[in-house]
């Protein structure tokens, strides 16, 4: 009895430290909520009791029904900034949460890279929260509990943080004297329809087919990956029937009696670009004729090719011999004894490149063939070569949708909808790289994107300020046409919507990736965009933007906005080209008088249209009195 008693006993402590309360991610020690708000305090009571809230800036007890499986949530209103304070909450045991501000926060999306160190960067009146990477199919309720929490602001927590994110907070910080929170939710490389909901894209042309293929299939996670295997698979078939190599499912080319005599000849090992096909994605079929000895014959060849990018199908004498994908895997296939003969065979690789470089890569020493016993053959050195096929102009393979963080609404679903609950006071908008191919279709797509966001925290005026895209270190040349000036074009049009604003960076030297100046400037503009947008500073700098031009004989005269005191500029003007009905452009001599500019050329009689900045790496050097940039800009739409 004495047993049972103390087996019970040990039974209900046991419940009784198991008895807590969880809560989201985003609700930790170190957290700062939005000043003035009410946030949705929310998570789960294992002992699926009430849960009591006790807040530390007015000691007020809030109570929080369960429901069956003991989820709760409870609306708490914040004060004025300040802090810190604890938030106590109980099921039955005690959880404190420590260390908590009230200020103002934003969130840092978008496709920029990582941090870097920044020294002196301790500041306990910023605090950051990190968005775990995450691809969904579904819209998630709450982020991973296995991500990492809110932290005070520290060299070490910066260095993996975007930069010009805690160049923000920083200088906001200065000017506000309140505890700013910064959550950064970026993934590199990702395009702006992957951070959209099906909401966002449904109504837009370029996207309403796979939102009606989402809905179709009901959201539901394994249909879609069903349906984008069957897509590959299709994809994969139109590869081989539009290869030159085969005819009617049969590798034709691979045949140890089919003439290579016309086949240019390549080195091998080596990347392709390397060595002559500069640029080319696509099919490859490499073909050589050894001698395989009599002491060989009836034996298993072992053949070693090292490793090929990026997948690749190997026959001897026709027939095939195996297959690998993936760039990394040294290749090692057997030869049946039963194929093995003496005299001439040919060995023939089907190399298939989908982007960067492509090739049987490897080292001399790894590309051999063996028998058991017997000193390797090298099969390095001259081989016979043909294209094919090319892949410009296919589009890229399907990717499955689980894994592919390009995917529409695949990181809104993930990432952006469980911050939905949580008040911010605005977004800051850094990305467009992954778009610029596609800037028409841009305008509509980025100002959906806004629209929803907004409709999904219910602020219809929630800021929103975005980075136009900076310079390419990699381009100098003027260009007439270039999809990333396009690009800025279709970025700037979202200041059509109200509450946005733009920072521009065509003057910003992007080149040294490790010096924070650049990235210092960027947080500054931002920061400065935030002070007149969220909170009414009215006299922060502003660009200059064109705002309207006539033609006057052989010159155009433009006026802008936002011009303030007038331009700062050295002489020459750099930065505007000119052109008349020829649409040829060429570059301009500039005058200004007042706040207006007046552009002409010998070279352009009967001038009618002007562009500024209008390449991928402009140099422009017309500025407004506050020292920020005059916007990008052409009056033409050729």
């Amino acid at each position: 009895m004495t047993k049972r008693i103390l087996f019970l006993g040990m039974l209900a402590a046991f419940a009784t430290a198991e008895a807590k309360v969880t809560l989201p991610a985003l609700f930790s020690d170190n957290m700062v909520l939005q000043q003035k708000s009410d946030v949705a305090l929310h998570g789960r009571s294992s002992a699926k009791k009430d849960v009591t809230i006790t807040v530390g800036w007015n000691k007020h007890i809030y109570t929080a029904p369960t429901n069956a499986q003991g989820n709760w949530k409870i609306e708490i209103p914040t004060p004025s900034a300040g802090g810190p304070y604890e938030i106590t909450l109980s099921d039955g045991e005690e959880q404190v949460l420590k260390n908590i501000m009230i200020g103002e926060i934003w969130l840092y999306a978008g496709e920029v890279n990582a941090g870097m160190p920044i020294e002196g960067a301790s500041q306990s009146s910023i605090r950051l929260f990190q968005v775990k990477k995450e691809i969904s199919l579904v819209p998630k309720e709450d982020l991973d509990l296995a991500q990492g929490e809110w932290q005070e602001c520290s060299t070490e927590a910066v260095a993996g943080f975007p930069t010009e994110g805690y160049f923000f907070a920083s200088q906001l910080q200065k000017t506000l004297k309140v505890p700013i929170g910064v959550i950064d939710c970026t993934w590199a490389g990702t395009p702006a329809e992957a951070w959209s909901s099906y909401n966002a894209l449904e109504s837009l042309a370029d996207y309403g087919q796979e939102a009606e293929m989402l809905e179709s299939l009901g959201f539901d996670p394994e249909k879609i990956e069903a349906e984008y295997a069957r897509k590959r698979e299709e994809w994969y078939q139109a590869l081989y029937e539009h290869d030159m190599g085969w005819c009617d499912d049969h590798q034709v080319w691979a045949e140890p009696d089919y003439s290579d005599e016309n086949w240019k000849e390549m080195e091998l090992p080596g990347y392709w670009e390397d060595k002559g096909m500069k640029d080319f994605d696509g099919v490859v079929w490499f073909r050589k004729t050894v001698d395989i000895p009599r002491t060989w014959a009836r034996k298993a060849i072992t053949v070693e090719l090292g490793p090929i990018a990026d997948e690749d199908i190997v026959y001897y004498n026709g027939v095939e011999i195996g297959r690998t994908g993936g760039t990394d895997t040294p290749r090692r296939y057997t030869v049946p004894y039963k194929l093995v003969k003496r005299g001439k065979a040919v060995l023939t690789v089907r190399v298939t490149d989908y982007e960067g470089k492509g090739g049987i890569c490897g080292k001399a020493e790894q590309m051999k063939m063996s028998i058991k016993g017997k000193e390797p053959v090298s099969l390095a050195g001259d081989w016979k070569y043909l294209a094919g096929l090319s892949l410009t102009g296919i589009p890229p393979v399907p990717a499955s949708p689980g894994t592919n963080p390009a995917y529409p609404t695949g990181l809104f679903n993930a990432m952006i909808h469980p911050l939905t609950r949580f008040p911010i006071r605005g977004v800051i908008w850094n990305q467009g790289e992954s778009n610029k191919e596609s800037p028409d279709e841009y305008t509509d797509l980025f100002m959906s994107l806004i629209t929803d966001w907004r409709d999904k925290w219910q602020k219809p005026d929630m800021p929103f300020l975005f980075v136009q895209l900076p310079n390419d270190p990699n381009q100098k040349d003027t260009q007439v046409d270039t999809d990333r000036a396009a690009m800025r074009e279709a970025q700037a049009q979202a200041l059509y919507l109200n509450n946005t604003g733009m920072v521009v960076t065509t003057d910003i030297d992007h080149t040294r990736k490790s010096d924070p100046q650049s990235k210092l400037e960027v947080g500054l503009r931002l920061s400065q965009q935030a002070l007149r947008q969220a909170y009414g500073k009215k006299r922060m700098p502003q660009y200059p933007m064109y705002k309207a031009h006539s033609i006057e004989g052989n010159t155009i005269r433009i006026s802008f906005e936002n011009v303030g005191k007038g331009f700062l500029h050295p002489d020459p003007i750099r930065g505007f080209l000119i052109a008349g009905t020829d649409h040829v452009f060429y570059p301009a001599t500039v005058s200004v008088k007042k706040k207006e500019v007046i552009v002409q050329s010998p070279e352009v009689p009967h001038p009618i249209a002007v562009r500024y900045n209008w390449a991928d790496s402009p140099d422009g050097t017309l500025f407004g009195a506050s020292g920020l940039p005059v916007v990008p800009f052409r009056t033409d739409k050729w």
